[in-house]
């Protein structure tokens, strides 16, 4: 039985991948800060779901729960979040701070330390970046870098592992209706409501089926990046200034 690591499990589209790899065959270890409800999906979903709470920014705390498996076949590096929506001139430093420390260097920590088996095993790394890497908005900042980073890190990792057997996807979506916007505005529904209302939006599981389609393909196809939005969502008009 193949073996993924996917992070950010405890809900959202981490939540949905653990669901549809499991649906397929792979045992999934999912990590998360909350407890209760990674036990939760453990109930659910048996022995093909294991829980491994920590936050992924502490990298004691990682070696320390992924120290009992012996190798992944799979790394979905889905944790990820975006903190506020103002311009960069009102943000606050620490909420940037806290967005590149968990979107970037944290999956690029845990990337670092799973890369042994992962070529070992000839195995595969599906990133999880965001329109928001190629299309910029208002609001979007320090989060948009971030995921710009991802994605061109996912580029230059493909190009490092050319030869291992390694396959490498960034994977690029728009408007997903999950926790998302609750944590950017502190818990702010009403904010949720307006973004998705009304919207279609692409859902967990949407998502979930185009990651296990990916980790399925014969070892010989790689799928470099995909990008997908709601048929409601379009690129961004440009924007204007002008004299008052």
């Amino acid at each position: 039985m193949k073996t993924a690591l996917v992070t950010g499990a405890s809900a959202g589209i981490g939540e949905a991948c653990a669901r549809g790899l499991i649906a397929t065959g792979w045992r999934v270890i999912g990590t998360g800060r909350r407890a209760e409800r990674l036990d939760e999906l453990a109930r659910e979903l048996g022995e093909g779901f294991v829980p491994a709470v920590f936050d992924i920014r502490d990298e004691a705390a990682r070696d320390a729960a992924l120290g009992a498996f012996d190798g992944f076949d799979l790394l979905v590096n889905n944790a990820g979040l975006a903190l506020g929506t103002a311009p960069a001139q009102s943000c606050d430093l620490e909420q940037w701070k806290t967005m590149i420390e968990t979107n970037v260097t944290a999956l690029v920590s845990i990337t670092h330390k799973l890369l042994p088996g992962l070529i070992a095993r000839k195995g595969a790394i599906i990133n999880l970046s965001s329109v928001a890497a190629t299309y910029p908005y208002a609001g979007g900042n320090v989060y948009g870098g971030t995921k710009a980073f991802v994605r061109q890190f996912s580029l230059g990792l493909r190009s490092d592992l050319a030869g291992t057997g390694v396959r490498v996807t960034s994977i690029e979506p728009g408007m997903v209706e999950t926790e998302f916007t609750l944590v950017r505005t502190d818990g702010n529904q009403a904010a949720h409501d307006a973004l998705y209302g009304g919207a279609n939006p692409i859902l967990p599981g949407d998502m979930a089926d185009i990651v296990v389609w990916i980790a399925n393909l014969p070892p010989h196809m790689n799928i470099n990046t995909i990008e997908m939005m709601p048929v409601s969502q379009s690129f961004a008009g440009f924007q204007y200034a002008r004299n008052s």
